[in-house]
């Protein structure tokens, strides 16, 4: 699933807003998030793998790797 449903997926889930998301996530970083730059960021693809880290912490998730097996 890309991250932007990943993201509003747990957002819907936890009963957060964008907006909410964002406002913390400046929090968290000292870094301005706004509702506009965190929607942008969703939608082109663009957000680092920090920031998805951070997001999944705010939500009270954390990232995990599972093995998928040889791709060849």
């Amino acid at each position: 699933m890309p991250v932007r449903e990943e993201v509003k997926s747990l957002l819907g889930k936890e009963l957060y807003t964008l907006t909410e998301l964002a406002n913390l996530m400046t929090e968290k970083t000292g870094q301005k998030y706004t509702l506009q730059s965190l929607s942008q960021k969703l939608r082109r693809g663009t957000l680092s793998f920090n920031e998805v880290e951070i997001i999944a912490k705010i939500l009270g998730y954390k990232i995990n790797f599972d093995k998928i097996g040889d791709i060849t």
